[in-house]
């Protein structure tokens, strides 16, 4: 297989994990989609009111180049962040009389970029508070700004003003004393010039204070950076919180990528026995057939379904088996082929596997008999409604017994079954007598194919007795149920007893999906009427998966079960007919 073929087929199995396991995925979007609705309808609304400031710096205000402008954008940083300090917020609460609650996370601060705005964004239940707030936060910021900035002027005005007070006050005093000296009868020229010329200095220097004063005034004109409001917040009409449908969407994409990751780990965890490559892997084992889970049909008691529906799409599994096997014995010569059919474990359905192969081998025409060696728990014996007072351990404990009389016959024509009849206490050390292998040549010349129904491998020691005596072992394995392990070893097992392993037969298949299964029989089959009149008839899909959340709780149980018979202990054998639910 080339690198382009092995990435396809990687990728045909993704996309089969994700539609087997699409029912959760869409449990996952729903259950998440569904709670951010509800938490999000449930939410109190929030309102937001924006207002806009326009932010520039007052010695480039004559010379808007692009070092004024880019020192503007600075300081329209710095200015956003002053906005949001603690003094604002305090007088803003205080003129608004509001608490540190009603206060808290209400207030947000964004630098329009490349731009010397600032959007002032305010958001609260109440929407006309959330507009007070958004034009009050900007008119305090002005305010104290303008405070801060005119405090850089004010010592050297102060000093000024002084210096201008005190030469004022020398001028009027020696304005003062000029005058006098001139109401004098004798005016002293010399005192008077010296007065005069010290009055032209005082004015001379207070004419320069003042000049210094004017400049201080016009340099803190143009110094003053200025902030405007060229939008004032407008109490808002709709809320902004929450975004119902944005939070619904988004929760339904996580929900979806959390269930997505679920099936994902799951399917890694998932170590059974699914499909005829796990087989292959596992044991290098062909796989006979694939047989779906289903009901028994009718009342119980009925027999095999391969008797009572032989034109189902079921039926075709079982008759895929039996080509198969059929082709794996030609070699085999002699009289009869006799043949074992177990499990790994309990409850796998190989004596339902066996009765309905049985069924299918005696359509074909062929003489075949069934042998139940369960001894532990026999069963063939209910799938076709028979006695189980006399048969297999009758025809070893007593020699005296006649074969023919034991063997009871079904309603199918060549299909004869030899039940297990009475249950040894050592039912290991019955079926590893010599007579035991005697038996099985006898009967051996009395069908095509002898068929043995034994407990599971891993339960007893049974089936490895007899798969030293047959001509062939027919493994089944339920799939989704059977994990790898338990697999390995019931093949080691039989293997370790020079077994010759035929193959596998993948039981209790799910239609599902995805699944390897999927699409065999389900949407159309065949069937005879009780005229011989072959229909065909449309079968209601399964259901999708919308339709599987009704079924959740039941599945989850029935899993909990399943699992619970997956780890029971290797000795607890039982009955492992496919019975409805199983």
């Amino acid at each position: 297989m080339d690198t382009e073929e092995f990435g396809t087929l990687e990728i045909r199995q993704y996309l089969a994990v994700l539609q087997r396991w699409l029912w959760l995925i869409l449990l996952g979007i729903f259950l998440a989609a569904g709670s951010a609705f509800v938490v999000s309808q449930r939410s109190t609304p929030i309102y937001e009111a924006s207002a806009t400031l326009l932010i520039s710096e007052g010695q480039k205000a004559a010379s808007p180049d692009y070092t004024g402008i880019l020192t503007s954008e600075r300081l329209a940083k710095t200015y956003s962040e002053m906005l949001k300090g603690t003094p604002i917020f305090d007088e803003v609460k205080t003129r608004l009389g509001l608490s540190d609650a009603e206060f808290a996370k209400t207030v947000n601060v964004q630098l329009v970029r490349d731009t010397q705005l600032i959007r002032l964004k305010v958001r609260h239940p109440d929407p006309v508070l959330a507009a007070s707030i958004a034009n009050t936060i900007p008119q305090v910021f002005i305010e104290q700004n303008e405070k801060m900035q005119s405090a850089r002027f004010a010592s050297s005005k102060q000093s000024l003003a002084r210096e201008m007070e005190a030469l004022q006050a020398d001028m009027e005093s020696t304005q003062r004393k000029i005058e006098a000296e001139r109401a004098k009868a004798n005016p002293d020229a010399a005192e008077l010039a010296r007065l005069e010329t010290l009055l032209a200095q005082y004015r001379s220097s207070y004419a320069g204070l003042l000049q210094s004063y004017e400049e201080i005034r016009m340099a803190e004109a143009r110094g003053l950076d200025t902030v405007i409001v060229i939008e004032p917040a407008k109490v808002p009409l709709k809320p902004v919180l929450p975004r119902t449908l944005m939070n619904t969407l988004l929760a339904g994409v996580v929900g979806a990528m959390l269930a997505v990751g679920t099936a994902f780990f799951i399917e890694y965890l998932d170590d059974t026995v699914k499909s005829p490559e796990d087989v292959e892997r596992v044991a290098h084992l062909p796989t006979f057939g694939t047989i779906a889970h289903f009901a028994r049909f009718g009342v119980k008691g009925e027999e095999p379904i391969m008797a009572v529906r032989p034109k189902s799409a079921i039926a075709e599994g079982y008759r895929m088996l039996r080509t198969n096997l059929q082709f794996s014995t030609m070699g085999m010569g002699g009289s009869g082929a006799v043949l074992l059919v177990t499990s790994a474990q309990p409850l796998e359905g190989k004596t339902t596997t066996l009765a309905n192969l049985g069924v299918s081998l005696a359509q074909t025409g062929k003489q075949v008999l069934l042998v139940d060696t369960d001894l532990r728990r026999p069963a063939l014996h209910k799938q076709f409604n028979l006695q189980n007072e006399a048969g297999l351990t009758t025809l070893l404990l007593e020699r005296e017994a006649d074969v023919d009389r034991v063997i009871q016959e079904t309603s199918v024509e060549g299909l004869r079954v030899l039940t297990a009849g009475r249950i040894p206490a050592n039912p290991a050390e019955v079926l590893d007598f010599a007579e035991t292998t005697a038996l099985l040549e006898r009967l051996r010349s009395l069908a095509d194919y002898v068929l043995l129904d034994s407990p599971p491998v891993l339960s007893a020691a049974d089936a490895s007795i007899l798969a030293q005596k047959v001509d062939g072992v027919l493994l089944v394995t339920e799939m989704g149920r059977t994990r790898t392990e338990v697999f390995r070893r019931a093949v080691a097992a039989l293997e370790g007893v020079k077994a010759r392993l035929l193959g596998v037969v993948l039981n209790k298949m799910t239609a599902r999906p995805g699944g390897y299964y999927y699409g065999y029989y389900y949407y159309y089959y065949y069937y005879t009427d009780d005229e011989g009149k072959t229909k065909k008839r449309k079968r209601k899909r399964p259901l999708s998966a919308l339709g599987r959340f009704g079924r959740l709780g039941g599945a989850i149980g029935k899993l909990f079960n399943r699992g619970i018979r997956t780890h029971m202990p290797a000795g607890s054998a039982g009955e492992d007919t496919q019975e409805p639910g199983e």
